[in-house]
């Protein structure tokens, strides 16, 4: 298994453009946000948690196992997106606000990498989708 300074090594090969930098760092949480989001969505419980909480609690096992510092700043992040979700869908409808949310913040990241010249990490390897919210924060906990 890589270590999280192995993930952020091979994940920043393709982020070296500070305009690609800066997009991440805007479209990044935005995406973490809208997929905690469509996971709260799903309708099915397991008794007092509902699948996508519980989904979102193996995302924090896996962080954990990279280290304790990125199961901190990954359960602070996933803490403000759910809080920020509750707080949408009491004011309305969730689902199409997330759904362009998670489209504009894809043409964002797609737009950062025809500017990189590189293609997005995660086309090498799906484990990227969840190093990229650690990646943009990880001036913070070095």
């Amino acid at each position: 298994m890589k270590t999280l300074d192995q993930w952020m090594i091979e994940y920043g090969e393709s982020h070296k453009n500070r305009q690609n930098q800066i997009i991440h760092k805007i479209c990044v949480p935005v995406i973490f946000f809208t997929v905690v989001g469509f996971l709260l969505l799903i309708p099915y419980a397991l008794g007092p948690l509902r699948a996508g909480e519980i989904l979102l609690l193996v995302a924090l096992a896996w962080y954990l196992s990279l280290g304790f510092k990125a199961f901190l700043v990954m359960l602070v992040q996933l803490g403000i997106s759910y809080i920020l979700f509750e707080n949408l869908a009491r004011l309305v409808e969730p689902f199409w606000v997330l759904a362009a949310l998670f489209v504009v913040a894809w043409i964002g990241q797609f737009i950062g990498h025809k500017i990189e010249g590189k293609k997005p990490s995660f086309f090498k390897d799906l484990q990227f989708l969840l190093i990229g919210p650690l990646w943009v924060v990880r001036p913070l906990f070095r």
